[in-house]
């Protein structure tokens, strides 16, 4: 069974461990710990099964705007709707707070995580050229607006 809820202090190294495999350019954990305990418009939602973090993923509300910042499973959870109970989470908690639109980066190349938020009805919107630093990959923008 997967519980989804909001993230603790007590997550930071569990998020990190999954930041670091998943990402090139990885949050280090003060950043992490930083976004759960000080900025007060970031929500961080956790994935877990058996007592462990398996995946999470990060939401700021500005005005009534949800920013998707990141998202991430770990590699042996992932194909398994990790991804997508995370969103659902996510976007559920986002609208019960008057968020009436959500928007994201992606990466171009990223096909399995445009096929996600293709899902949830997120639409190209725009292309940020060479935003990844360490590739210099174009993002893709996405949105997803609620009426």
């Amino acid at each position: 069974m997967i519980d989804i809820r909001l993230a603790n202090a007590g997550d930071v190294n569990e998020i990190s461990d999954i930041e670091n495999e998943c990402f090139t350019d990885p949050w280090s954990r003060e950043a992490i710990l930083n976004e759960i305990e000080n900025n007060r418009i970031s929500y961080i939602f956790v994935a877990e099964s058996d007592n462990s973090i398996i995946g999470y993923m990060g939401i700021w509300y500005i005005l009534d705007e949800g920013h998707i910042t990141n998202i991430a499973v770990a590699g042996k959870y992932r194909k398994k709707g990790v991804g997508t109970l995370l969103l659902s989470e996510a976007i559920k908690h986002g609208k019960e707070n008057n968020i009436t639109c959500f928007t994201l980066e992606v990466r171009a190349g990223n096909h399995e995580a445009i096929k996600l938020y293709e899902k949830f009805g997120f639409v190209k919107q725009g292309i940020r050229k060479e935003y990844y630093e360490d590739n210099k990959e174009d993002a893709i923008i996405m949105w997803r607006k609620d009426q």
